[in-house]
């Protein structure tokens, strides 16, 4: 064998030997020196843990219309809790938020879990999205308020509800009606009446003012000049 295949074994060698070295360290009680966090905003607090935390804006950031907070709520614990408030500080506006079903407060089951954001479930609406529209791209402070827990404080991403957040974020603002007085729609072309096709007028005048023709004289006319003849 020439000394570059040598070379070339020894250096194949070598790659597979680090590899498997590799996969062993991953594997082995030490495996958990290798966690990989989420790319998103996620926190967790005594047994509450939150991931996936959004503020999502209108799909145009210089849009009038309320924002939205989407996130995925986990309870650890052995008691359900209640989100009770959504704060975001900085800004001047309320989070309204609601259950997924009927009323009342966000209720998180104990080893269980809730989805904020999206149809079907619960829902926290922005009521002034233009306030945190300005943050757009970067992050908004938000603090989810638990019964038992107490307050929980993250750093949300703020995005428009484009693409895949589409779903997730806030209906558009709909448009006001028309005012009393203004045309409600395009004006119509069609008259709103109809000429009546029947000859109403006297011998030797137009009885179909559009056409310009002679309308047909009366019996009592066709009488009278009978007799003159």
């Amino acid at each position: 064998m020439s000394r570059s295949l040598r070379r070339g074994a020894l250096a194949a060698t070598a790659v597979v030997f680090s590899i498997a070295s590799l996969a062993a360290c991953g594997a082995g009680n030490n495996a958990e020196t290798l966690k990989v966090k989420p790319d998103n905003a996620a926190t967790a607090v005594d047994t509450i843990e939150i991931q996936n935390a959004t503020v999502i804006t209108q799909p145009k950031v210089d849009a009038e219309g309320p924002a939205a907070v989407s996130a995925t709520v986990f309870n650890n614990g052995s008691k359900q809790q209640t989100l009770d408030a959504i704060t975001l500080p900085g800004s001047n506006t309320a989070v309204k938020l609601s259950p997924a079903q009927g009323s009342g407060p966000i209720t998180v089951p104990a080893q269980g879990s809730v989805i904020i954001g999206g149809a079907g479930n619960a829902s926290a609406v922005i009521e002034n999205g233009q306030e945190v529209a300005k943050n757009a791209g970067g992050v908004q402070e938000a603090v989810f308020r638990f019964s038992e827990t107490g307050d929980v404080k993250l750093q949300a991403f703020v995005v428009p509800a484009t693409s895949f957040f589409a779903s997730y974020g806030p209906s558009s603002l709909p448009k006001p009606p028309a005012q009393e007085g203004e045309p409600s729609g395009t004006p119509s072309t069609t008259p709103s009446g109809t000429p009546s096709p029947t000859a109403t007028g006297q011998a030797g005048t137009p009885g179909n003012g559009e056409s310009g023709e002679p309308g047909t004289p009366s019996d009592s006319s066709s009488a009278s000049h009978d007799a003159g003849h």
